[in-house]
């Protein structure tokens, strides 16, 4: 009976509901930077998984269908966007500039630094689309021959990081423009940072949400003409 339960995908959709819940209440609680719900709620279910024996395979069949409704949050995020679409319109020049380069970047320094570093090019490939929101990245990890769980992975960690510091960051670089910060956001840290941008602000929020979509096409675009430089 045991065994069959953890096999459902009731119990990973379960567990990790109710744990994330439980972490956004403590994020609200102490207000504690890392305390970011996301983190917290990733590193308590290894710890769950790990203590109490459960095979991966037996979480992963709830936690896929949790991993699919990835695609339908990211669109969701066009609602704060219609919202703030004057604003956005107005800003829309430096908006794409400013996307662009945040991609171009992006997938260049780890590129340069994999590389530098030792790696191969698959692990470059793995590794290039880190700041493209999940589906994205692992569709393009999938197509040019990347480690497609490393590369979920990689996007996880990053998302976390960026919406840790990046607030931190951008007010010890006097960037104090909600706009601006959720151009950065969204850019650098799509899904989970602009989670963290919509807290703090509903415009930065909007524009991080056009981030993540149009960072996602200018990776995919990137992406042919990066494997055809490393081959």
């Amino acid at each position: 009976m045991t065994n069959t339960l953890l096999a459902s995908p009731l119990f990973g959709i379960t567990l990790t509901l109710l744990v994330f819940h439980l972490a956004t209440l403590l994020n609200q609680r102490f207000k504690y930077t890392l305390l970011n719900p996301t983190i917290v709620a990733i590193v308590t279910i290894i710890v769950i998984l790990r203590q109490s024996d459960i095979s991966y395979t037996d979480y992963s069949a709830g936690g896929d269908i949790i991993l699919f409704l990835l695609g339908p949050s990211v669109v969701a995020l066009g609602v704060p966007l219609y919202q703030r679409r004057t604003e956005v319109m107005q800003r829309l020049i430096p908006i794409l500039s400013g996307i662009s380069v945040g991609a171009i970047t992006s997938i260049f320094t780890t590129t340069v630094i994999v590389l530098l570093l030792g790696g191969d090019e698959q692990l470059a490939i793995t590794i290039a689309p880190k700041s493209v929101t999940t589906p994205i990245a692992i569709g393009l990890a999938a197509k040019f021959g990347g480690l497609v769980p490393l590369t979920a992975a990689v996007v996880v960690m990053t998302g976390c990081f960026g919406a840790v510091v990046g607030p931190a960051l951008c007010k010890f670089l006097r960037i104090n423009d909600p706009a601006a910060m959720g151009l950065a956001m969204g850019t650098a840290a799509h899904g989970i940072g602009t989670g963290r941008m919509l807290e703090i602000d509903l415009m930065g929020g909007a524009i991080a949400g056009l981030a993540i979509g149009l960072n996602g096409l200018i990776t995919s675009m990137l992406m042919p003409v990066l494997k055809v430089i490393l081959g």
